[in-house]
């Protein structure tokens, strides 16, 4: 992906169910499949299914690049808890440009439009480049706030 091609990248909210979301999630679990070190069984995961994903309980954005899907990340809303990110993923010809970076920023934007105080995420060791951009983000390593198998590190930042 060239510098132009990244300013034609939209990013917005839709409907988990659509062929945009379906492909990114997908992708997004094949991925943790090749990269953890044990594999990636869904079943075993803590979920965060379409409707979670739906507002008003949670939120998925999507980005496109000429009406393709090219990185994802989600939302999970708790009241006044803090919102949970959930499937941060970017297209591997789309990584490198800030694309990453650009989700993040939207879904901090989303979860104070909704009224959480911060937001938390977990994370698998194996995820190097997520660990760094969650870290350059302001992200604080907390303790476990979940009992998410694939996990090893959890993170939250205050808004």
């Amino acid at each position: 992906m060239s510098e132009v091609d990244r300013s034609l990248v939209r990013v917005g909210v839709v409907d988990p169910r659509v062929a945009v979301a379906q492909y990114c999630l997908e992708s997004y679990f094949a991925e943790l499949g090749e990269r953890f070190e044990a594999g990636f069984d869904r079943s075993r995961s803590i979920s965060a299914d379409n409707a979670e994903l739906t507002p008003p309980a949670g939120l998925l954005l999507v980005a496109t690049l000429h009406s393709e899907p090219v990185g994802c990340g989600a939302l999970k809303f708790h009241g006044n808890e803090p919102a949970e990110i959930k499937r941060m993923w970017v297209a591997p010809d789309a990584r490198g440009l800030g694309l990453g970076r650009r989700l993040l920023a939207e879904l901090e934007r989303e979860a104070i439009a909704h009224g959480a105080p911060a937001v938390r995420l977990e994370t698998n060791r194996s995820l190097t480049e997520a660990i760094a951009l969650y870290r350059s983000a302001g992200y604080e390593e907390v303790p476990a706030f979940n009992a998410e198998p694939y996990a090893d590190h959890w993170f939250e930042k205050q808004l």
